[in-house]
């Protein structure tokens, strides 16, 4: 039966290899189950997940009630389109902007639909609001940013990989180092055509790079002063996962425009939100955005049930307690270590630093060895390990995750 198994799990992986587009590098583990913190392969090996499907997954796994919720939508009513009203759309609306404090939600599906949403919705209004002549504008993005792969995204990427080969690109952005308050500054004085600022809290994929304190509040007020909104993309950063509803509230910092993906569904349903108050989101009109299944009734009942998990199972503060254990222990070990240099932080979005170059296999093959070992986390720009657990889980099982990733450390000492 073992050998059978193993048979189905490399089958699995041939299937993608022959018939799927090449757009991945996975670690080669087929999953097949999940549940809380755990996941399964097909041979019924069971692993800690270290990424949550990169923060989709805050809630756990297969979270009995965003589950139940969306089966019991899906027996009803699953796609109207907007051409219509539905019944859950606006309760939804409705629950997340007073959930996290906003005039208007628009409705999307993936987190790169948001973000393109949000750049948009900040253009339109810098033409229609503050008098930018049309096709002028222009938003500030910091280097090694990551907010997707669209066009036009890619086209403030300094990521060589997501770009080359994809020109030309779309024109209207100035890119400025990150956590860097005089370029912010520079950037916005004598220029009448900045709309907007994009800005990642912490820098996820670039490696989980937290900005310096005051750094937000700052960069917020310098917006302010220059009539220029604030977008704060926290596709991955928010729903609790930094210990913190949301990463700006470490700085009391409320966006112009907040962006929202993964898991505002819990990881069960594709679902991103843009939020803001009405003196922005009143400029689009019909006809202006829109999204076949933005705003469908699963997605609004999964929605308001993962953030009812959120709230109900205080798992912003689970995740700020187990985040500083986390760091202080493993950082115990890394001060003596060789293999490892840093590790960094907020809540349970966290990375080590690998002392080898961006262009050695030392990280991939660390997380070669923690799969062995039974816990599952990928490399992220060449020798960062990115480390983002599910935010229901406990003390008991953190300290079992920092005894795996130290004795696997110890393995490439």
């Amino acid at each position: 039966m073992a050998i059978s198994e193993k048979k189905s799990s490399q089958h699995s992986i041939d299937l993608e290899d022959k018939y799927g587009a090449h757009n991945y590098h996975p670690l080669p583990v087929v999953l097949n189950k999940g549940e809380g913190v755990y996941v399964w392969d097909v041979e019924g090996k069971k692993y800690y997940d270290f990424l949550s499907a990169y923060s989709a997954v805050n809630q756990g796994h297969c979270h009995p009630k965003i589950v139940g919720a969306m089966v019991s939508q899906a027996q009803t009513l699953t796609l109207t389109s907007r051409a219509f009203y539905n019944d859950k759309l606006g309760e939804y609306e409705k629950f997340a902007t007073e959930y996290f404090g906003f005039d208007k939600l628009l409705p999307m599906n993936t987190g790169a639909e948001a973000v393109e949403t949000a750049l948009k919705l900040c253009r339109k209004w810098a033409y229609e609001k503050k008098g930018i002549s049309e096709n002028e504008a222009q938003i500030i993005v910091c280097e090694n940013n990551f907010h997707g792969r669209t066009t036009t995204i890619i086209s403030f990427s300094n990521d060589s990989v997501a770009r080359k080969n994809f020109g030309p690109y779309t024109a209207g952005f100035i890119k400025i180092e990150y956590d860097n308050l005089s370029a912010l500054e520079k950037a916005l004085e004598n220029n009448k055509n900045i709309a907007g600022f994009l800005v990642e809290p912490i820098q996820g994929e670039a490696g989980v790079y937290v900005p310096s304190e005051g750094y937000l509040t700052k960069a917020k007020a310098l917006c302010e002063k220059h009539n220029v909104l604030f977008m704060a993309d926290e596709v991955q950063t928010g729903i609790a996962r930094t210990g913190q509803l949301l990463a700006v509230d470490y700085e009391n910092v409320s966006p112009d425009i907040l962006i929202l993906g993964k898991a505002i569904s819990g990881g069960a349903y594709p679902v991103s939100a843009v939020l803001a108050n009405d003196s922005i989101m009143e400029v689009i009109k019909p006809g202006n955005h829109g999204s076949t299944f933005g705003g469908n009734p699963v997605a609004a009942v999964v929605a308001i049930a993962a953030l009812e998990v959120v709230r109900d199972e205080k798992l912003a503060e689970n995740a700020f307690v187990l985040g500083e254990l986390f760091r202080s222990e493993l950082g115990k070990y890394i001060e003596n270590s060789k293999v490892a240099k840093e590790v960094r932080g907020k809540g349970l979005l966290n990375a080590i630093l690998i002392n080898d170059s961006e262009e050695s296999d030392t990280a991939w093959n660390i997380c070669m060895a923690l799969k062995e070992n039974g816990l599952l986390a990928k490399p992220t720009h060449g020798n960062i390990i990115r480390f983002a657990p599910p935010l229901v889980m406990n003390k008991e099982q953190l300290l079992d995750c920092v005894s795996i990733i130290i004795k696997t450390l110890k393995e490439f000492e």
